[in-house]
């Protein structure tokens, strides 16, 4: 008799075993993911910071609850609006975006460069109109139309919300450059142009530039240096953490995205 006991719980166990399995793989499918995409302020090298130059998005995730919500960091350093498009890495987020998924991003340092120079090729036209200029790239040696600053960002906004995503945008971080106690700000180029962008497309926006050089004026010139030991772009672990901590902070305000439900 106990042996039939067990011939018959066997294949219950089993079944009970398999249909906790398949409910777990429905549950994280089922669990939105964070997206981050932008330049090297955001991801610096394979962000280990084994450079000793960290992006903030690096160092997000343990603000969230990640048995709730996923949180990808795809930016890669380097990359313009354009560019991160032009490589294929916009289009491999998009092939995996679902509904309720969030797209948070920053461009914007890497724009202002030459449109079709042999090193880069990787500037935007200035603003966010419609203009387009054509030409050649002697990087992937064909023609190219190259659009403004403010036509990608919109492409990226349009694009995740068609998907059913939410689309955060971010003006981009100030430098370490500050002229008679201020810092220099983005009020009159990306910055604006990412706040045009956001208000015009409704999409959520995080003015990181200002509230970031906010913060670099109170802390003055001598300890924001110590954030940047390479270049007045990049910053160490510890200015990547200020400006992590700036961004959760400006997501708690957001009053049409609630991103900040999922934070810890």
């Amino acid at each position: 008799m106990k042996r039939s006991n067990q011939h018959y719980l066997r294949p219950i166990g089993m079944a009970v075993l398999a249909i906790g399995l398949l409910s777990f793989v429905v549950w994280q499918q089922q669990k939105p993911t964070l997206y981050i995409i932008g330049d090297s302020t955001v991801r610096n090298g394979d962000g280990s910071g084994s450079n000793n130059q960290w992006g903030w998005g690096s160092l997000i995730a343990p603000y969230f609850d990640t048995t709730q919500i996923g949180v990808r960091n795809h930016a890669i350093g380097g990359r313009s609006s354009r560019t991160f498009i032009n490589e294929g890495r916009w289009q491999r987020i998009l092939d995996v975006l679902q509904p309720g998924d969030y797209v948070l991003m920053q461009f914007g340092h890497n724009d202002a460069g030459p449109l079709d120079d042999t090193a880069r090729a990787r500037g935007t036209i200035r603003g966010t109109g419609e203009e387009s200029k054509e030409i050649y790239n002697p990087i992937t040696k064909k023609q190219e139309v190259v659009y403004t600053y403010g036509w990608y960002m919109r492409k990226y906004i349009n694009e995740a919300k068609a998907k059913g995503a939410i689309a955060i945008v971010c003006s981009p971080i100030p430098r370490n450059n500050f002229k008679e106690g201020k810092v220099n700000r983005a009020n009159e180029d990306y910055g604006k142009w990412a706040r045009e962008t956001a208000a015009a497309t409704g999409a959520s926006f995080i003015d990181l530039n200002n509230t970031i050089a906010d913060e670099y004026e109170k802390l003055g010139p001598d300890q924001v240096k110590a954030f940047f030991p390479a270049d007045h772009t990049h910053t160490n672990k510890e200015g990547a953490q200020l400006n992590a901590g700036i961004v959760v902070s400006e997501l708690k305000k957001l009053t049409a995205c609630d991103l900040k439900k999922y934070l810890r």
